[in-house]
Protein backbone atom coordinates (compact mmCIF):
# COMPACT_ATOMS: atom_id res chain seq x y z
CA UNK A 1 0.00 0.00 0.00
CA UNK A 2 1.48 3.81 -0.60
CA UNK A 3 0.80 5.00 2.35
CA UNK A 4 0.70 8.32 0.57
CA UNK A 5 -2.46 8.17 -1.40
CA UNK A 6 -5.61 8.95 0.63
CA UNK A 7 -7.72 6.08 1.37
CA UNK A 8 -10.96 6.01 2.83
CA UNK A 9 -10.03 4.47 6.60
CA UNK A 10 -7.15 3.70 7.37
CA UNK A 11 -5.29 2.00 11.40
CA UNK A 12 -1.55 2.86 11.25
CA UNK A 13 -0.03 0.80 14.27
CA UNK A 14 3.21 1.29 15.91
CA UNK A 15 4.93 -1.34 17.76
CA UNK A 16 7.02 -1.01 21.03
CA UNK A 17 11.25 -0.92 21.52
CA UNK A 18 11.03 -4.37 22.12
CA UNK A 19 8.55 -6.02 19.84
CA UNK A 20 7.80 -6.10 16.21
CA UNK A 21 4.99 -4.38 13.38
CA UNK A 22 2.87 -7.85 13.65
CA UNK A 23 3.12 -9.04 17.86
CA UNK A 24 -0.21 -10.29 19.23
CA UNK A 25 -1.82 -7.25 20.21
CA UNK A 26 -1.29 -5.72 16.39
CA UNK A 27 -2.28 -8.65 14.65
CA UNK A 28 -5.12 -9.26 16.70
CA UNK A 29 -6.52 -5.06 16.55
CA UNK A 30 -5.42 -5.67 12.80
CA UNK A 31 -7.94 -8.11 12.28
CA UNK A 32 -10.79 -6.36 13.99
CA UNK A 33 -10.19 -2.98 12.08
CA UNK A 34 -9.90 -4.87 9.15
CA UNK A 35 -13.01 -6.91 9.35
CA UNK A 36 -14.60 -2.65 10.32
CA UNK A 37 -13.86 -1.77 7.20
CA UNK A 38 -10.47 -0.18 7.58
CA UNK A 39 -7.13 -0.86 5.63
CA UNK A 40 -4.23 -1.65 8.02
CA UNK A 41 -0.33 -0.47 7.75
CA UNK A 42 1.98 -1.54 10.53
CA UNK A 43 5.69 -0.40 9.56
CA UNK A 44 8.78 -1.70 11.00
CA UNK A 45 10.51 0.16 13.50
CA UNK A 46 13.36 -2.08 14.57
CA UNK A 47 16.42 -0.62 12.79
CA UNK A 48 16.26 2.59 15.33
CA UNK A 49 15.38 2.34 19.12
CA UNK A 50 15.55 6.17 19.52
CA UNK A 51 11.84 7.24 19.62
CA UNK A 52 11.89 10.20 17.99
CA UNK A 53 13.61 9.16 15.23
CA UNK A 54 10.35 6.56 14.73
CA UNK A 55 8.39 9.51 14.75
CA UNK A 56 10.63 10.90 11.86
CA UNK A 57 9.75 7.80 9.99
CA UNK A 58 6.15 7.53 10.69
CA UNK A 59 5.97 11.36 9.16
CA UNK A 60 7.99 10.39 6.02
CA UNK A 61 5.40 7.80 5.19
CA UNK A 62 2.95 10.33 5.27
CA UNK A 63 -0.05 8.26 6.32
CA UNK A 64 -3.25 9.90 5.07
CA UNK A 65 -6.88 8.58 4.65
CA UNK A 66 -10.09 9.99 5.16
CA UNK A 67 -10.55 8.83 8.48
CA UNK A 68 -7.09 7.90 9.83
CA UNK A 69 -7.00 6.21 13.27
CA UNK A 70 -2.75 5.95 15.14
CA UNK A 71 -2.69 3.03 17.51
CA UNK A 72 0.49 2.21 19.67
CA UNK A 73 1.83 0.20 21.93
CA UNK A 74 4.72 1.39 24.72
CA UNK A 75 7.05 3.74 22.78
CA UNK A 76 4.51 3.12 19.79
CA UNK A 77 1.99 5.09 22.16
CA UNK A 78 4.83 8.31 21.86
CA UNK A 79 5.35 7.57 18.49
CA UNK A 80 1.71 7.98 17.65
CA UNK A 81 0.85 10.47 20.02
CA UNK A 82 3.82 12.71 18.70
CA UNK A 83 2.46 12.01 15.25
CA UNK A 84 -1.39 13.74 15.67
CA UNK A 85 0.31 17.44 15.28
CA UNK A 86 1.44 16.75 11.74
CA UNK A 87 -0.84 13.85 10.62
CA UNK A 88 -4.03 14.94 12.32
CA UNK A 89 -5.78 11.81 13.08
CA UNK A 90 -9.42 11.70 13.96
CA UNK A 91 -8.67 9.09 16.56
CA UNK A 92 -6.02 8.01 18.80
CA UNK A 93 -5.58 4.62 20.80
CA UNK A 94 -2.62 4.42 23.53
CA UNK A 95 -1.54 0.93 25.16
CA UNK A 96 0.94 1.51 27.74
CA UNK A 97 2.24 4.36 26.33
CA UNK A 98 5.86 5.42 27.05
CA UNK A 99 5.19 9.23 27.25
CA UNK A 100 7.21 11.66 29.91
CA UNK A 101 10.47 10.27 30.35
CA UNK A 102 13.25 12.19 30.19
CA UNK A 103 14.77 12.90 27.00
CA UNK A 104 11.78 12.63 24.94
CA UNK A 105 8.96 14.16 27.65
CA UNK A 106 7.70 16.56 25.39
CA UNK A 107 4.09 17.20 25.34
CA UNK A 108 1.91 15.88 22.67
CA UNK A 109 0.08 18.33 20.87
CA UNK A 110 -2.73 17.94 18.30
CA UNK A 111 -4.31 15.27 20.34
CA UNK A 112 -7.77 14.28 19.02
CA UNK A 113 -10.59 14.73 21.18
CA UNK A 114 -11.27 10.78 20.42
CA UNK A 115 -8.16 9.12 22.23
CA UNK A 116 -8.60 6.16 24.74
CA UNK A 117 -5.71 4.57 26.31
CA UNK A 118 -5.83 1.63 28.16
CA UNK A 119 -2.62 0.70 30.62
CA UNK A 120 -1.87 -1.67 33.36
CA UNK A 121 -1.90 -1.06 36.95
CA UNK A 122 0.95 -3.61 37.36
CA UNK A 123 3.37 -1.98 34.37
CA UNK A 124 6.45 -1.95 35.77
CA UNK A 125 8.33 -0.47 32.50
CA UNK A 126 5.83 2.83 32.52
CA UNK A 127 4.16 3.94 35.38
CA UNK A 128 0.42 4.28 34.90
CA UNK A 129 0.55 7.56 36.67
CA UNK A 130 1.95 9.12 32.94
CA UNK A 131 -1.32 8.03 31.17
CA UNK A 132 -3.41 9.28 33.60
CA UNK A 133 -1.21 12.53 32.92
CA UNK A 134 -1.61 12.57 29.33
CA UNK A 135 -5.41 11.34 30.04
CA UNK A 136 -5.76 14.64 32.18
CA UNK A 137 -3.70 16.94 30.13
CA UNK A 138 -5.46 16.20 26.96
CA UNK A 139 -9.30 14.77 28.27
CA UNK A 140 -8.94 11.59 26.62
CA UNK A 141 -10.95 8.48 27.68
CA UNK A 142 -8.30 6.00 30.45
CA UNK A 143 -8.69 2.53 31.05
CA UNK A 144 -6.76 1.12 33.72
CA UNK A 145 -6.69 -2.95 33.91
CA UNK A 146 -5.10 -5.59 35.79
CA UNK A 147 -2.30 -6.26 33.83
CA UNK A 148 1.25 -5.77 33.50
CA UNK A 149 2.84 -3.91 30.56
CA UNK A 150 2.44 -5.95 27.65
CA UNK A 151 -1.39 -6.11 28.29
CA UNK A 152 -1.16 -9.42 26.91
CA UNK A 153 -3.15 -11.24 29.24
CA UNK A 154 -6.14 -8.77 28.78
CA UNK A 155 -6.37 -8.68 24.89
CA UNK A 156 -10.08 -9.29 24.05
CA UNK A 157 -10.55 -6.77 26.75
CA UNK A 158 -8.63 -4.39 24.83
CA UNK A 159 -9.71 -5.73 21.67
CA UNK A 160 -13.12 -4.84 22.70
CA UNK A 161 -12.23 -1.46 23.70
CA UNK A 162 -10.52 -0.96 19.83
CA UNK A 163 -13.58 -2.03 18.30
CA UNK A 164 -15.58 0.46 20.39
CA UNK A 165 -12.94 2.99 19.15
CA UNK A 166 -13.40 2.40 15.83
CA UNK A 167 -17.46 2.07 16.02
CA UNK A 168 -17.62 6.28 16.91
CA UNK A 169 -14.62 6.67 14.25
CA UNK A 170 -17.04 5.33 11.64
CA UNK A 171 -20.35 7.03 13.18
CA UNK A 172 -18.55 10.43 12.62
Amino acid sequence: MNASAATGDLVCFAHGKESGPWGLKITRLAELARRSGFEVMSPDYRQTQDPDERVAMLLALRPRARRLVLAGSSMGGYVSAMACATLQPQALFLMAPALYFPGWDAEPQGIPPLSCIVHGWHDDVVPPERSLRFAQRHRAELHLIDAEHTLNARIELIAMLFAGLLDRVRAD
